[in-house]
């Protein structure tokens, strides 16, 4: 399996999805070998052999990667990323428009690519070197299938595939027209095309997803299997913890960006202020439209019942469902979404999107249209004025979360993988 998060490095739901498939997976009796660019140390490797990228020296003067150099454009996307230039050469070629010579067999060497493992500037040049290692990673292990978790690892599938012969399954986490809606970056979706294009088969964390791959990526819905996530990983959250204010609590955790629907959530809390003053809102992220979003709180003059944490870790994450009352999805377009799914573990009744995958396996949450903040504004009203509604989402929220098990999602995963083999 090739990743790109693991945690408890994570910076969303993809590496909790990890952790979940693969801890299922192995205990069905697979093996699994799962590659991120980083490892830190404190990751959990009781249920899979975690490989580093940036442990992994490559020499590129073997045939092997000779015949990956001169078929480069097969893998090439419209970009001016190069896979092997240092910071200053590759400033030259963006910022000066100096053309770079291809390597020649007499100074192609061994080498080590040291990854951030971030989502940082360099992103795309991190996911050309990381192809680049999967191919000795690929010639160097023994397995049976290939499976690549979300864009930035579907080069590195489709090129293990090309030399080891086995068979490839990606798994769409998320697609661009989730995270961009129609402004999409051209570059990120012809990586998604291609990994598609070339995979065995291809699973979609939900139908909604599905949905999206095969109007906009053009692929057969025979190819195309719909595998929810599971949720039963979680860590119990019992937490004791001290209120030290005496309102409600209604919590947005998430990036606060275009996909997650952030403004609806503002827009939603100046409808139920105005009717229900006894309640802080708390918007628990980082992203791009944050400072928007603190500017539309103070224009709609809320900013006394709001608060931004910035990016939470684990434990906080923990702690700020201990202290709500109340926890929105508002996603504008969420293939899955994970959260939801914690917060309820943590007993806390949920009010989701209808435009996400987690609404098709849920029962005991109350579903919205995201653009519908009237709707929004009346559940979360409902949930902090009644009790009695309350405690009905907490109790069998719970339950229905203990149900929701990766081992079925594994179960499933066998049975895609044993139809490929045969």
């Amino acid at each position: 399996m090739f990743g790109w998060e693991f945690p408890p490095h994570i910076t969303g739901g993809l590496g909790t999805a990890c952790f979940g498939i693969t801890k299922a997976m192995t205990q069905l009796g697979n093996h699994v070998i799962f590659v991120v660019p980083k490892t830190y140390g404190d990751e959990d490797g009781n249920y899979t052999k975690l490989v580093s990228a940036s442990d992994v020296s490559i020499d590129l003067s073997q045939n092997l990667y000779k015949e990956f150099w001169d078929n480069i454009s097969y893998i090439e996307i419209n970009s001016k990323l190069i896979p092997y230039l240092g910071t200053d050469d590759y400033f030259n070629v963006i910022n000066k428009g100096e053309k770079y010579v291809a390597l020649e067999k007499n100074n192609i060497h061994s080498k080590k690519y040291e990854f951030s493992g971030k989502y940082g500037e360099t992103l795309l040049e991190e996911v050309e070197r990381y192809a680049m290692v999967a191919a000795k990673l690929a010639k160097d292990n023994d397995y049976d299938i290939i499976h690549a978790h979300d864009w930035l690892t579907y080069k590195a599938g489709v090129i293990s595939k090309n030399i080891s012969g086995k068979k490839l399954v990606i798994h769409v986490h998320a697609t661009e027209f989730d995270r961009s809606g129609e402004n999409i970056n051209q570059m990120v979706y012809d990586i998604e095309r291609f990994g598609m294009d070339n995979a065995d088969h291809i699973v979609a964390v939900s139908d909604y997803t599905r949905n999206i791959i095969i109007n906009r990526y053009g692929q057969s819905p025979e190819k195309v299997t719909t595998i929810h996530n599971g949720a039963d990983s979680f860590v119990t959250n019992d937490y004791a913890i001290e209120r030290t204010v005496k309102e409600k609590v209604v919590t947005f955790l998430g990036r606060i960006t275009f996909q997650k629907g952030p403004d609806y959530f503002i827009e939603a809390a100046s409808k139920v202020l105005k009717v229900y003053p006894n309640v802080r809102f708390v918007m628990a992220g980082s992203g791009d439209m944050l400072n928007r979003m603190v500017a539309l709180v103070a224009k709609k003059r809320i900013s006394k019942n709001f608060h931004f944490t910035g990016f939470l870790k684990v434990e906080d994450v923990n702690k700020m469902f201990a202290l709500s009352d109340v926890y929105v999805m508002p996603s504008v377009s969420e293939p899955f979404g994970i959260s939801p799914l914690e917060a309820m573990n943590s007993n806390v009744p949920v009010i989701i999107s209808k435009q996400s995958g987690v609404s098709e396996v849920l029962k005991y949450a109350i579903k919205v249209d995201f653009w519908d903040t009237d709707a929004m504004a009346d559940a979360i009203y409902g949930l902090l004025n009644y009790p009695a509604l309350s405690k009905m989402f907490i109790s069998k929220g719970r339950n229905e979360v203990e149900s929701i098990r990766w081992e079925d999602t594994a179960r499933r995963l066998n049975d895609l993988y044993n139809n490929l083999l045969r």
